[in-house]
């Protein structure tokens, strides 16, 4: 679209067959003539691997807001997926979590759910979703190596195929969502726009994950995880098991300089007793392990803040990874991108008039500010941590989250103050409401627990397993 016209885009360019760029597709296929998805990989016909995702090897969760936005988009995929083996986990019903306070009760009322399933079936059911509209199509083996532009309006791009050939593909509005190797910062420059900046903070955690074959039926079973203590002595450890499709388990470990895992499959289980509990490591020697050790270091958080640049060109819009990557141990890339996607949906929806582009920016910008507020917020009070440290303001707002973090073991209305915000579905200042406020200064109203609040249906069953290598006779 260019300056002065009101007239809606009519074909759509999606950068990346990712699920950012197939939630941008479905966000704008009603209001458009047709969309073309461009990919640079093969994309798989079941849920396989798709090339260029290595952060498919580690653990994945929809939280609330995110499945929430996905089946506003494509109504049907969260049963979809649970139909093919994804758990629908009660929040916190169905967790066994130890915070830095203790751990969390297990109130009986859920108040949100999280999705729970290998990222490959989530990758795969809503690109099934998003290609059977006729109105989107895709164009694999194809590389993106140029913006074409009239002016400050871009127009289309210039596609680069397998066999070499080079072709101009023209469009009203293009949707960069090609992840973290996105190229939109120098494809900016070469369009005039300056001032682009990326933040970058990072812990310098190490994440390791395996899959394993649960030793018990996995429906029903909980998320388990210990989280990192920043004020712990020592290195920063975390780690979690979630239930995933095939009765199997999704182990991930995390750790910082100085306990980091590592690859080999003998370290896995010694180093999750090393974390602040060992339940991981006592769930774990019952199950069979299914792979190898995948390891990842990529998890900084990084941001390109393109809603704040001065100028901005019509018929450009970025989604998902290519504007910010989060730390994995927080859970909220894919449920950021599918928020974003619903933003670029309304604002298209709202006024096709000139301007949309930035205006869209800035609306997918929204639950950027909430995941890197939390993400950000958390890692910085790490020791290692690179990019930014905490000022008076950020130690004082981490303490009053610690409180009522502690409060939440303890208070169903402090747990889910807490939810609401880390399920992406209340803003962080939700949590300074006088009536949160008064929660945490009169403190948890039962007490602390001192063990892993498995029920009595899961102790039993984990007591009459023998452990690996030591079967019964």
């Amino acid at each position: 679209m260019g300056e002065g016209t009101s007239r809606p885009p009519r074909r759509v360019l999606v950068i990346g067959g990712s699920i950012a760029g197939m939630l941008a597709a479905a966000a704008v296929k009603e209001h458009v003539d047709s969309v073309e998805v461009i990919e640079a990989h093969e994309l798989p016909d079941g849920p396989g691997p798709r090339t260029g995702v290595p952060q498919a090897a580690h653990i994945h969760w929809l939280q609330g807001g995110g499945a929430e936005a996905i089946d506003s988009l494509v109504p049907g995929t969260i049963d979809l997926l649970t139909a093919a083996g994804a758990h629908r986990v009660p929040v916190t019903t169905d967790m066994v979590i130890n915070s830095p306070e203790g751990w969390y009760r297990r109130w009986e009322r859920a108040t949100h759910v999280v999705i729970t399933a290998s990222r490959d079936l989530i990758d795969f059911v809503i690109r099934r979703q998003v290609l059977s509209d006729p109105r989107v199509g895709v164009r694999t083996r194809t590389r993106v190596v140029e913006l074409l532009r009239e002016g400050r309006t871009v127009t289309g791009v210039r596609v680069r195929a397998a066999d070499g050939a080079e072709t101009e593909l023209r469009a009203d509005l293009v949707i960069d969502a090609s992840g973290r190797s996105s190229r939109l910062p120098e494809w900016l420059g070469k369009l005039g726009v300056r001032g682009l900046v990326e933040d970058r903070v990072d812990a310098g955690l190490t994440y390791a994950s395996r899959i394993y074959r649960a030793p018990v039926p996995t429906r029903g079973w909980p998320v388990v995880g210990v989280q990192a203590d920043p004020r712990a002595p020592g290195p920063a450890k975390a780690g979690g098991i979630l239930p995933i499709e095939g009765d199997r388990w999704h182990a991930g470990l995390m750790g910082a300089a100085g306990g980091r895992p590592t690859r080999d499959p003998e370290d896995f289980e010694p180093f999750a007793r090393t974390l602040r509990d060992p339940v991981l490591a006592d769930l774990l020697k019952h199950a069979e392990p299914l792979t190898d050790v995948s390891v990842s270091h990529s998890t900084a958080n990084r941001r390109h803040s393109y809603e704040r640049l001065r100028s901005w060109p019509e018929g450009l819009v970025a989604l998902g990874d290519c504007v910010a990557t989060f730390n994995p141990v927080y859970a909220q890339g894919m449920s950021v991108a599918a928020l974003g996607a619903v933003a670029l949906r309304d604002a298209l929806a709202a006024r096709p008039a000139p301007g949309l582009a930035r205006r869209a920016q800035r609306a997918i910008a929204a639950p950027v500010d909430i995941a890197w507020a939390l993400a950000v917020g958390q890692d910085i009070h790490f020791s290692p941590t690179r990019g930014k440290q905490p000022h008076l303001g950020d130690r004082l707002l981490h303490r009053y989250v610690s409180r009522l973090s502690r409060t939440a073991t303890g208070s169903f209305l402090a747990a889910t103050a807490l939810t609401d915000v880390l399920a992406l579905q209340a803003r962080p200042t939700s949590l300074v409401r006088p009536s949160v406020l008064l929660t945490a200064l009169m403190g948890p109203s039962r007490p602390q627990l001192l063990r892993p609040p498995l029920t009595r249906a899961e102790h039993d069953l984990l007591n009459g397993l023998p452990a690996r290598g030591n079967p019964r006779t």
